[in-house]
């Protein structure tokens, strides 16, 4: 009987679920353990998410969003002969009456020019129209975008933009919740004009950023790769800027990650998926030297570099760069399992980076022969 319980079905189908839970809780005052058991979580869970838009509120757009879905839901449920004068008061275009085609049209227009370099977005209390505004390399600002206020107040809703600096002109830049919401929508455009017939991984692309990496092997002219460039939490951080607009990691610290991950993966060190036919192709005498030095040597090399590099890290340090650099872990996950405060992984990992450096220049330089 609970599963009804609240406004969800006042609201449109767009507003996030964890919005349904605020207003459920402030309009119709659910208490958060109703609200728990209605969506079958812990009611600490609820209240997360509950004090995460609550402390939201100092946002203008999203203040005006959520008072408006709340004014919408009581308009909605009041006595017909009850008279209110808000009810004749003048309003604008409310939030609730924005459908998801529009959103999702404007998104794909202004999500993208959001996310150029130096852009935000502009808005003022008596402004029916948001302005997304750039500043040049001469310093002259550029208006490259328009939309309606109640757009912009469901980009709030969906964490597509937050809020940087409120006042009498308020300005709103891009979030990592809204580039992956417009890679998203790209790739799915790209299907469609593409007429591809697999069924879309959008929720896995956009996670992706394509690049080209050189390689170069033993003997062999260099060649230039597509890759994934944030398929390992290495490259991700090295995109990174710190407060010098340095890079946080250099390209020698990134090529001795992925040297470490090569040796890694030629050792053959990950962990099995499925069945072991090593010693049955073998017959029994895999891991005995043999005077030949054959192929197998090279993943017995491999193992024994991996190793050195890890001896000369050290606990702590070599934990981490296991971690990040081969098993592809992510920087939080990492701190959670080691047992470390948040935000500290990253300097960990530039320090052992920067031992791991150290450890193959002294060892014969990061262009040393990876087989035999």
């Amino acid at each position: 009987m609970t599963a009804n319980i609240g406004m969800t079905c006042d609201l449109p189908q767009w507003v996030p679920d964890a919005v349904r839970l605020y207003l459920d809780h402030t309009e119709e005052g659910l208490s958060l353990r109703a609200l728990a058991r209605r969506e079958g979580c812990h009611a600490s869970t609820v209240l997360r998410q509950v004090r995460r838009y609550e402390n939201r509120r100092d946002d203008p757009l999203m203040d005006e969003a959520l008072a408006h879905l709340g004014r919408a839901h009581a308009a909605r449920t009041r006595s017909p002969d009850r008279k209110d004068a808000d009810m004749t008061a003048p309003l604008r275009r409310e939030t609730f009456q924005t459908d998801e085609a529009t959103i999702a049209r404007e998104a794909r227009r202004i999500l993208r020019r959001l996310s150029e370099p130096g852009a935000v977005l502009a808005i003022a209390p008596d402004m029916d129209k948001a302005a997304v505004l750039r500043e040049g390399p001469d310093g002259r600002t550029t208006r490259t975008g328009v939309m309606d206020r109640a757009v912009a107040q469901a980009f709030a809703l969906k964490d597509w933009i937050s809020c940087r600096t409120p006042g009498r002109v308020s300005s709103y830049i891009l979030t990592p919740a809204g580039r992956a919401a417009l890679k998203r929508m790209l790739d799915e455009d790209g299907r469609a004009r593409q007429g591809l017939a697999e069924a879309p991984a959008a929720f896995g692309d956009q996670h992706r950023v394509w690049g080209e990496r050189e390689v170069q092997e033993p003997g062999e002219a260099p060649r230039r790769l597509r890759c994934n460039l944030t398929e390992s939490p290495v490259t991700a951080l090295s995109r990174r800027r710190d407060k010098d607009g340095e890079p946080f990691l250099g390209p020698d610290m990134v090529a001795a990650a992925e040297r470490l991950r090569e040796d890694f993966e030629l050792a053959q060190l990950g962990p099995r998926v499925a069945q072991n036919w090593d010693r049955f192709l073998t017959a029994g005498d895999r891991g005995s030297f043999t005077g030949g030095g054959g192929p197998a040597e090279g993943p017995r090399a491999a193992r024994e570099r991996v190793a050195a590099a890890l001896r000369d890290l050290g606990p702590g340090l070599g934990d981490m760069a296991l971690r990040c650099c081969c098993f592809l872990e992510g920087l939080e996950v990492a701190e959670r399992r080691m047992g470390w405060s948040a935000r500290s992984g990253k300097i960990v990992l530039r320090i052992a980076l920067m031992r791991l450096k150290r450890h193959y220049e002294e060892n014969g330089g990061l262009a040393a022969p990876l087989i035999g």
